[in-house]
């Protein structure tokens, strides 16, 4: 039986060594430090209308609104949610 070929390994080479990039979380003077405040107040504000609307059954925060709001604490979060997409 004739004998297989040995193949040579070719030498190890460590990849290159990647340098870390920097990530720029607003403070650096990218002008977009007003949308994590204005996103938490959003989301806060709609979470304590709702808690109020409940906590009072329905005589805070506007009694004429009756269920509706629960619509406009929802639409305050849901504000938080689209200002969140400006954020960098």
């Amino acid at each position: 039986m004739p004998k297989s070929r040995i193949r040579k390994k070719d030498e190890f080479k460590p990849p290159p060594e990647r340098k870390a990039t920097k990530i720029d979380l607003g403070g650096g003077g990218g002008g977009r430090r007003w949308v994590a405040p204005l996103m938490l107040t959003l989301f806060g504000l709609g979470l304590a209308w709702i808690v109020v609307f409940y906590v009072t059954t329905g005589t805070l925060p506007v009694e004429s609104l009756g269920n509706w709001n629960i619509v406009v604490g929802f639409g305050f979060i849901a504000g938080g949610f689209v200002v969140s997409t400006q954020w960098k």
